[in-house]
C-alpha cells in the first residue's frame, strides 16, 4: 500500500520541475523572436527570466527528491536554446553584426563553447564538489550578456557608437573562453554563510534587494560582472598563494 501512495505522488512533483524547465525553454524561444524584431530589452529581460525559471527547476527537483536523468537532459536542451542561442543571436542582431565574419563567429563561438560546458557538466555533475563550478556556467554568461544590453541604456551616445559594439564583442569572446575553462566559480548551493551567520546573511540579501529595486539595471550588471571577476581571481590570485601555506602545514620538524 505504501508503495501504491508514494508512487503516484513521486510522479506528481516530477511534472513540476519539467514544468518551470519548459518556461525557461519558452523565454529562450520569446527571446530569440524579440531579437529578430529588434527588441532587443525585451530579449534580454528574456533571458534573465529564463534563468529564474531555470534555477527554480533544479531547487524544486531537490526539495522533492524528483530528479531524474531525462530531467537532466531536458534541463540542458533547455539551457542550450535559453543561454546559447537566444543571446548568440541577440548580440549578432544588436552589436556584433558590424564586424562582419568576426562578428558572426564570436557570437557562434558563445554558442558552441557554452554546448560544450553543459555536455561536460553533465558528464563530471557527479564527480564535482557542490560549492565550485568549473567553469562560468552558462546562466551566468548568458545573464551577463543580458544585463550589458539593458545597462546599455545608461551609456552615452559616444559610448554607444564607439566603444560598446567592440566592447560586447570582447564580452561575448572571454565569456565564451570562461565556459570552457577551469575556472571555479561560487554554485552558492551550499551556503554555509547563511548557516552561520544568518542576521547578517539577511540584512545583506535585503540590501541586495533595495539596491537593485532602485537601480535594476545597473545593479543587475555590476553583478554579474562581479561574479565574472570574483571566478578568475580565486583561481588564478587566491588559490596560488593559499597553496604553498597548505603544502606547509604537514610538514613536521624531527630532531
Amino acid at each position: 500500500m505504501t508503495q501504491n501512495t508514494t508512487g503516484p505522488k513521486h510522479k506528481g512533483f516530477y511534472i513540476l520541475p519539467n514544468l518551470l524547465t519548459t518556461a525557461a525553454l519558452f523565454a529562450g524561444f520569446l527571446g530569440i523572436l524579440w531579437a529578430i524584431e529588434g527588441r532587443f530589452e525585451l530579449s534580454a529581460l528574456a533571458i534573465l527570466a529564463a534563468c529564474i525559471f531555470d534555477g527554480l527547476d533544479g531547487k524544486i527537483a531537490r526539495l522533492t527528491k524528483s530528479a531524474s536523468d531525462f530531467g537532466i537532459q531536458f534541463d540542458s536542451l533547455s539551457d542550450l536554446v535559453s543561454f546559447g542561442v537566444c543571446p548568440a543571436v541577440t548580440i549578432y542582431l544588436w552589436q556584433t553584426h558590424n564586424f562582419g565574419q568576426v562578428g558572426l563567429v564570436v557570437p557562434f563561438l558563445f554558442m558552441a563553447c557554452g554546448a560544450l560546458r553543459l555536455a561536460r557538466f553533465n558528464l563530471q555533475t557527479k564527480n564535482l564538489p557542490k560549492k565550485f563550478f568549473v567553469g562560468l556556467p552558462i546562466p551566468a554568461a548568458a545573464c551577463t550578456l543580458a544585463a550589458l544590453i539593458l545597462f546599455s541604456t545608461y551609456l552615452p551616445e559616444v559610448i554607444l557608437v564607439h566603444i560598446l559594439p567592440t566592447f560586447t564583442l570582447a564580452l561575448a569572446f572571454v565569456l565564451s573562453l570562461l565556459m570552457i575553462s577551469k575556472v571555479k566559480y561560487a554554485s552558492f548551493k551550499e551556503l554555509e554563510m547563511v548557516r552561520l551567520h544568518p542576521f547578517s546573511s539577511t540584512v545583506t540579501a535585503i540590501m541586495l534587494f533595495v539596491l537593485v529595486a532602485s537601480e535594476p539595471k545597473l545593479i543587475i550588471f555590476i553583478v554579474f560582472m562581479t561574479y565574472i571577476i570574483s571566478g578568475i581571481l580565486y583561481t588564478y590570485l587566491y588559490l596560488p598563494l593559499r597553496k604553498p601555506a597548505h603544502l606547509r602545514e604537514p610538514r613536521k620538524e624531527f630532531p
